[in-house]
């Protein structure tokens, strides 16, 4: 099977993959997908190969500890994690996962989910979790950079106008969506700056690939609910009787927890499901440990 998988990469990757569109699951399942597997070709990055897929640069470390992400070596085999299942949450309009840099666009009158690799805000400037809506569409839109936004650029000498017009030089690129939510600072926006897509990077928005933004910008309409939620674990009972769970690292809160292994903080629900019969706890603790961002399966139901 991974031959097959292979192949299939080789053959697609003269094209450029960005979203990817899910059938939704059956009732009572949550599971999307399948993961991929990619060789490492000469000259290409981690952050190349996980925009060709579609999924964040983050998520593909994740998957594949170790690996050099600037000069990956010649003929690795990476996984990308393009099985995932579902956060739990209502499967309506725009949902983003701050834990694993994704956003989820429930089509109207649809049975299918796009997912969209995500930047979201650096430590000190953190996307806040909310239930809003979008407010305005803005095409082309100018970028007014607060005061102290304007001051972090002129500490490394470049100083900003008052407000950015519409083009290469600005960091909102060509759409944004502003959302309801408190005076309407966040938005969900494009980028000139395609790196910062996967990573913690912004002052608060939400980023987009430029061919994401344009095609959500297309799709959703002027009160299209949002949801912004931070489930770094997430799990499953299958129709089929297996137990799914996928683990993502939590989101650092300060620079002190950079450097040290952050604390994951487990719900009831999370602990009822790993205790319940049926459920390998070594491989449990071991996802929790590694925190890859997989969908593994820990065990199934019982009788």
């Amino acid at each position: 099977m991974k031959q097959i998988l292979l192949a299939c990469v080789a053959l697609c990757m003269a094209f450029s993959v960005s979203a990817l569109t899910y059938d939704l699951p059956e009732d009572g399942s949550r599971l999307l997908g399948g993961n991929q597997w990619h060789r490492v070709q000469k000259g290409e990055t981690i952050a190349l190969i996980a925009e060709r897929y579609g999924v964040g640069f983050l998520a593909v470390m994740a998957a594949n500890k170790g690996v050099d992400p600037f000069l990956p070596e010649e003929d690795t085999e990476l996984l990308i994690p393009t099985q995932i299942l579902l956060p739990d949450v209502e499967r309506k309009g725009v949902v983003v996962n701050l834990a694993e840099l994704r956003l989820y666009y429930f089509r109207p009158n649809s049975t299918e989910v796009d997912v969209l690799p995500i930047g979201i805000g650096r430590i000190g400037r953190e996307t806040p979790e909310m239930s809003t809506y979008i407010s305005q569409k803005r095409e082309q839109p100018t970028w007014t950079p607060t005061q102290n936004i304007r001051n972090e650029y002129a500490a490394k000498g470049i100083i900003l106008p008052p407000v950015v017009q519409a083009g290469p030089e600005n960091p909102l690129g060509e759409y944004a969506l502003r959302l309801a939510y408190g005076n309407g600072e966040y938005l969900i926006h494009g980028t000139n700056k395609e790196f910062g897509v996967g990573l913690r990077v912004s002052s608060g928005c939400i980023r987009l690939f430029p061919d994401d933004i344009e095609y959500l910008f297309s799709q959703v309409n002027l009160k299209t609910p949002v949801r912004i939620i931070n489930q770094s674990i997430k799990h499953s009972l299958e129709p089929s009787g297996e137990y799914l769970l996928e683990v993502h690292q939590p989101l650092n809160r300060s620079e002190e927890e950079v450097t040290q292994a952050t604390t994951l903080q487990l719900s009831r629900d999370d602990i009822k499901f790993i205790t319940q019969a049926g459920v390998d706890s070594s491989v449990v603790n071991q996802a929790l440990k590694n925190q890859q961002g997989i969908a593994l399966s820990v065990g199934e139901k019982q009788g």
